[in-house]
């Protein structure tokens, strides 16, 4: 059976476009309000991630930050998480969730017990920030057992020979850091220079999908839409940030912020 990850590009190829990904805090800024933007903005986005909260989240940027501590002060806990994506997968079964962390999270959870957890509640990829290739091979090849996409990360500074290495060992998808930086940071270089970059790792292999993220927001998105796919984080995170403040209901925002993203892509 394919994974609902590749089902989901061979979907957005078959019409013509980048697939959508979309990145929000799981219990930010409650337990049932991510859920309910999960939902909510499943109409719209072809995959998505699910960040695990962290209290010192090193690769990501203020606005991700922010969401992260939002759902650890509401107390939120692994099997929260988990929960969370079975109850969204009672409604969309077919619909990709990756959960994207750190590993400390993982080992003090237990890896094995992590993995089934990720299978039983629905988890379809993971990827696992401060992991690198090779030291990240035994536990991708747990997750390919598990059938679970174990995601790579290339920067712009990876070698061609490890980027033809780490591709080689890799899953069915990549994720291509666009440039040196936290998440959330303003794109400090031309999109033209990120599609090059892009352009060289996807000759590689063709056939693995690469997408692109980190600093991509609803005014970059479009002109880096011949890539396999496009990650937006932090401005979601900003646009639930931005509603609690004025009070106003950030599923609806977010869900609408989300439909305009779809709109430059397609």
């Amino acid at each position: 059976m394919l994974n609902p990850i590749s089902f989901a590009f061979k979907k957005a190829r078959q019409e013509n476009r980048a697939a959508l990904l979309t990145y929000t805090v799981a219990g930010d800024s409650s337990k049932k309000q991510s859920l309910d933007i999960l939902k909510s903005i499943s109409k719209s986005a072809d995959i998505l991630e699910l960040g695990i909260p962290h209290n010192t989240p090193v690769a990501d940027g203020s606005q991700i930050q922010t969401s992260a501590y939002r759902a650890i002060k509401n107390g939120i806990k692994m099997n929260d998480i988990f929960k969370i994506v079975k109850d969204f997968k009672k409604s969309n079964k077919s619909k990709p969730i990756i959960l994207m962390g750190y590993f400390n999270m993982i080992f003090q959870y237990g890896e094995n017990k992590f993995l089934n957890k990720c299978n039983s509640s629905g988890v379809n990829g993971l990827i696992v920030v401060d992991l690198p290739w090779p030291e990240n091979k035994n536990f991708a090849k747990k997750c390919k057992k598990k059938s679970i996409y174990f995601i790579q990360l290339l920067s712009p500074t990876t070698t061609k020979q490890r980027l033809e290495r780490i591709i080689k060992d890799s899953h069915p998808m990549n994720y291509f850091i666009s440039m040196l930086s936290t998440t959330g940071g303003k794109l400090k270089v031309p999109t033209n220079d990120i599609l090059k970059n892009y352009t060289k790792i996807k000759k590689i292999d063709p056939k693995k999908e690469i997408v692109i993220g980190f600093g991509i927001t609803e005014k970059t998105i479009g002109k880096l839409k011949s890539a396999d796919g496009l990650v937006v984080g932090s401005a979601i995170c900003k646009e639930i940030s931005k509603s609690l403040k004025h009070r106003q209901n950030p599923v609806t925002n977010v869900s609408k912020l989300v439909k305009k993203l779809k709109s430059k892509i397609l």
